[in-house]
């Protein structure tokens, strides 16, 4: 399976700095980037032959003030990072070694949580700091996504788009209990209240759910500084008028959301799966996302996974 991969991270135009971030991570061939590293995407990581240890994809969108909203997803990053190209280590994952990459990630996530937390406990400077994390990782046909907070994953094929993950938010709260719709979710006074992110707390409920691909699906992660300007049709007409030139689109995202406020930092991951070995979809088929069963919970890392079903 050949991927195509380009991610961009904007500032916006009210924002002084820039609190996202994002990674991109080959672990088969050891190499990895972030926004970080001043959102330039090395050529070994625009066209990825996914090897056996798989591929991981984040965004993060940092909280706090000051300069501490940076530091949570600057730390959310490269904390997974480090954890994953160790993982070859099992007391440094605290994950058997045959274990799939999903659970590697769900507990280098637990582990980033933890730093976090630690860092905002002990320099008053970063006193209730957090990060959102939506993580996908990918092996064989398959895509694990990994999420705490608001940070989205959109699934792309052909003309369908669906939204993989659910807001872990108070207003996505209030519309699954019938007391607020959709529609008005979308201008809500609180809707940037999330009810749980990296570091805000030293217990993590992870929500996790799966995708099997298909040949030419594309997967696209964003902060909500893309997810609360566009639409979900908007991000699919605008990636598919770029006829898969993957820079052009995610140039494009980023510049209709500056274009209608550009409040907030814009960061998005853009993926395309391609390659004989991935099963072409059906003519009727849809997009279908799976949410695993219940295991037992893992407290190698302090917290437990959520199987909150996702519709």
């Amino acid at each position: 399976m050949i991927v195509y991969i380009h991610a961009k991270t904007d500032v916006g135009l009210i924002r002084q700095g820039n609190e996202d971030n994002f990674l991109i991570l080959d672990l088969s061939a050891g190499l990895g980037c972030t926004g970080s590293d001043g959102g330039q995407i090395p050529e070994a990581l625009r066209r990825v032959k996914v090897g056996p240890k798989g591929l991981v994809l984040v965004v993060s969108d940092g909280m706090g003030g000051a300069l501490a909203g940076d530091v949570a997803s600057r730390m959310a990053v490269e904390n997974v990072r480090d954890m994953l190209l160790g993982s070859d280590s099992e007391e440094s994952t605290g994950t058997k070694e045959d274990a799939p990459l999903v659970e590697y990630l769900r507990n280098a996530t637990g582990y980033a949580n933890f730093a976090i937390h630690r860092k905002g406990l002990e320099d008053a400077r970063y006193s209730g700091m957090g990060a959102t994390f939506t993580g996908a990782a990918i092996t064989g046909h398959l895509l694990d996504l990994v999420q705490v907070g608001d940070s989205r994953a959109y699934i792309i094929r052909g003309a369908e788009i669906k939204l993989a993950t659910k807001d872990q938010s108070l207003v996505q709260q209030l519309v699954d209990v019938g007391q607020i719709s959709e529609q008005d979710a979308e201008t809500h006074m609180f809707r940037n209240v999330i009810l749980q992110a990296l570091g805000a707390q030293s217990e993590l409920v992870p929500v996790t759910c799966r995708v099997g691909l298909r040949r030419n699906d594309l997967v696209l992660l964003c902060s909500d500084g893309l997810s609360g300007k566009l639409r979900a049709e908007d991000m699919r007409r605008i990636v598919a008028d770029a006829k898969d030139n993957l820079t052009a689109a995610c140039d494009r995202l980023v510049q209709e959301a500056n274009d209608r406020g550009g409040e907030d930092n814009i960061t998005v991951v853009l993926a395309k799966f391609t390659g004989a070995d991935l099963p072409s979809p059906k003519p009727s088929e849809r997009i279908t996302v799976e949410v695993p069963e219940p295991e037992e919970p893992d407290h190698t890392l302090g917290g437990e996974e959520d199987t909150t079903e996702i519709p």
